[in-house]
């Protein structure tokens, strides 16, 4: 479903790729700033991003999620651990918001997490809990594949971030101080179970409504329906990549920034289900959080008459929507995000 004349703005990122001319690069900052403000779901084409470095990465999820189930569950972390396996049925998305009853844990998608870790920064005293090591599977290819496609939606979200400090009226390298020893991650997820694995129970969630938490979200996406964003009209919209496009939205700590001219957006998955069987669909979302000790404020630009939002640290923002999502604690200081998605009439 989609509201009439809805659509996903595309932004050419070619020029701040490959340093182009600052008259072409200041179009694509205009581009994604009214992308931002009336839509919050944006194209990225020109990223720069090798085709054959994502082929190689759908091959890695197709190896990795091909495996039995107990084997993947060799690589489960607990959930105070954003690194490793999560199977089907162990976490909810909408908790993260505090939409949906503490312990619902029904979002029926699988996933696989990396992220940067302490070894990444030497020489910086880090949390191990907030930069955990990776736990890797012995799947050929799967490390090297994927690390490479981590690499490569890093540089774009960096990229992403050069342009909102043009997009926003901040000084370049504004953003450096708050993301130099940023605490991303890279969620593989797999929608695709096998026939009779599935048990209805209620409504059947691949993933529940959400706001991404941190600054950006650089999204990898099979051309399958299932993605659904909210509108600002309160409408849930269908959202497929175009070819050789990454998606990109912006989250909750990127709001407080901009005092919420940028507003995270509220998205959900609920794929199709074809003569009972749920449709193959992959995704991989690149979380660009910030540093952990970073204390997010309304940025300068953006103060207008004034902030609803207190100043936090990514860290305390963080741990509050994990532990809903993954830990089954609803988060209750997500007011403003939460408001959107009951207004839908449908927070699942």
């Amino acid at each position: 479903m989609s509201t009439p004349g809805f659509h996903v703005p595309t932004v050419d990122l070619s020029a701040w790729v490959e340093e182009g001319d600052e008259a072409a690069k200041q179009a694509a900052a205009q581009a994604f700033d009214e992308a931002a403000r009336t839509v919050g779901f944006v194209q990225v084409v020109g990223h720069g991003v090798p085709e054959a470095v994502l082929t190689d990465f759908a091959a890695a999820l197709d190896g990795f999620f091909g495996q039995p189930l107990e084997a993947k569950k060799q690589l489960r972390t607990p959930p105070e651990v954003n690194r490793g396996y999560s199977p089907p049925k162990t976490e909810s998305l909408s908790l993260s918001l505090g939409v949906a009853p503490s312990n619902r844990m029904h979002d029926f998608f699988e996933a696989f997490n990396v992220g940067v870790a302490v070894s990444d920064f030497p020489g910086l005293d880090l949390p191990v809990e907030d930069y955990p090591e990776n736990v890797w599977p012995e799947v050929p290819g799967f490390r090297e594949a994927v690390s490479a496609y981590f690499d490569e939606a890093s540089r774009v979200a960096v990229t992403l971030t050069a342009l909102f400090e043009a997009a926003l009226g901040l000084p370049e390298g504004y953003v450096d101080a708050f993301t130099d020893h940023s605490v991303d991650v890279l969620r593989m997820n797999n929608y695709a179970l096998d026939p009779g694995e599935v048990v209805l129970d209620g409504e059947l969630t691949g993933m529940g409504a959400h706001t991404d938490y941190g600054i950006v979200t650089v999204l990898w996406a099979d051309q399958v329906a299932g993605l659904q964003v909210l509108g600002h009209d309160g409408a849930w919209n269908d959202v497929l990549p175009a070819d050789g496009a990454l998606l990109v939205n912006l989250g909750d700590l990127m709001a407080r920034w901009t005092n919420d001219a940028w507003r995270s957006t509220v998205h959900r998955v609920k794929p199709p289900i074809v003569d009972g069987t749920i449709r193959r669909r992959r995704s991989a979302a690149y979380f660009h959080d910030g540093n952990i000790d970073a204390l997010i404020s309304t940025l300068p630009t953006c103060v207008g008459a004034g902030s609803p939002y207190e100043p936090i640290t990514v860290g305390e923002h963080l741990r509050a929507k994990l532990a809903g999502s993954r830990a089954g604690v609803a988060n209750t200081a997500a007011e403003r995000e939460a408001a959107r998605v009951l207004a839908s009439g449908s927070p699942g």
